[in-house]
């Protein structure tokens, strides 16, 4: 019989130490935000069209509010990830993020202060006992002006005990086929999507004209794949060779990560001698995601999408629907399950409140859900979104 330990015992003298910051090498250009834009499915024009975002209140491109994540080296998760727990592997558990409202342009150049928070051992189905822990990025432009706080949690867990308690069934590990019918239809919910954005334009989503209960357009995205899969990891600045300065106080074995799966993702000296064995696509603890072989490895059944990814979608999402002249305040995400190839994800969202907050801003809280395409839960999340007023 497995001993079902977790030992966290590591992890309570890094607690609210800072760690190394995240730091671009480059300032940020407009093929990063198109980049961005386009590999988070996110077809707002403000983002990649430059005639539109010339019409618009910035007068040029301006990044989508989920940008910062892009900037940092890990997903905004290393000050979630600080101390050894022996034998774990870690996926995504949710964000939390308050804005502030200098926006991301090209030109910028952004750093990203860390540092831990909390956490907490709990007892789950997936995995025995799992360690959620939380830790807190800052990300600043190079005028030192604060763009957003993201409180980030990642689950730390032991992926033997994973596979052996079989949270993944066989069944699982086949993507779901559709036909060329019912593709044709998704796409078509897809530009319903669109049009909605479209529709709205560079005008005004007044707070006044919201009302409690209505729903946001459905968006849809997917069949989520290898391919999809791997256009938004190479979205991830950090991801490109020396796209950023590289940590030197990172090592996954001494996190805890085992076998084939520590790896030396991000490592700066393999790096300039062999940057393919450092970028975190084919080795490592993140090739999980886009080889199905270490996915089943770490207990997932197929290949499976990045909770940063998925926390963008919903961002993107709030700020679609808000407009140029409207913006998300603040937003807290659970993730409780990864897209995996073959399936879609469908949002749907619904304004459960509207009030002036104790900061006099005009806002509306929406009420979110990500759902597959067989209604099971991927994540939830409530936002508050600042309207303007007429």
């Amino acid at each position: 019989m497995t001993d079902k330990k977790l030992d966290c015992s590591d992890l309570d003298r890094h607690m609210g130490v800072p760690i190394q910051p995240g730091r671009l090498r480059d300032p940020i250009g407009n093929l990063d935000i198109r980049r961005w834009a386009q590999a988070m499915h996110y077809p707002n024009r403000l983002h990649y069209d430059d005639d539109y975002a010339a019409e618009s209140r910035y007068g040029r491109l301006v990044a989508p509010q989920s940008f910062p994540v892009a900037t940092d080296d890990g997903h905004g998760s290393a000050p979630a990830c600080v101390g050894g727990i022996p034998d774990s592997h870690l996926l995504f558990g949710g964000d939390e993020w308050w804005f502030e409202k200098t926006r991301v342009f090209g030109g910028d150049l952004l750093r990203n202060e860390r540092i831990p928070f909390d956490y907490t051992v709990k007892d789950t189905k997936f995995a025995g006992p799992t360690c959620f822990q939380r830790g807190d990025n800052f990300y600043y432009n190079q005028k030192g002006e604060l763009l957003a706080k993201q409180r980030s949690t990642t689950i730390r867990y032991r992926a033997d005990l994973a596979r052996e308690m079989g949270s993944q069934d066989t069944a699982a590990s086949d993507d779901p086929e559709w036909s060329d019918v019912q593709l044709e239809e998704l796409e078509t919910r897809k530009f319903e999507y669109i049009k909605s954005m479209h529709d709205l334009g560079l005008g005004k989503r007044y707070w006044d004209d919201v009302k409690i209960g209505d729903e946001l357009p459905v968006r849809v995205i997917g069949p989520h794949s290898i391919a999809s899969f791997t256009t938004e990891w190479r979205a991830y600045i950090f991801t490109i060779w020396a796209g950023v300065h590289r940590r030197t106080d990172l090592d996954m074995e001494a996190l805890g990560f085992t076998g084939p799966m520590a790896g030396k993702e991000q490592d700066p000296v393999l790096e300039k001698e062999n940057p393919e064995q450092t970028d975190g696509a084919y080795i490592g603890p993140s090739r999980g995601h886009l080889f199905p072989r270490w996915a089943r490895y770490i207990g997932m059944p197929r290949g499976y999408g990045y909770g940063a990814s998925m926390g963008a979608w919903i961002l993107d999402y709030f700020g679609g629907w808000a407009g140029q002249w409207g913006q998300v305040v603040h937003s807290n995400c659970s993730y409780r399950g990864p897209a995996f190839t073959g399936d879609i994800t469908i949002m749907t969202a619904k304004i459960i409140d509207k009030l002036v907050d104790d900061q006099g801003r005009s806002v509306v809280q929406v009420d979110c859900r990500l759902a597959s395409q067989t209604g099971a839960v991927m994540a939830t999340a409530k936002a508050e979104i600042e309207l303007p007023k007429k």
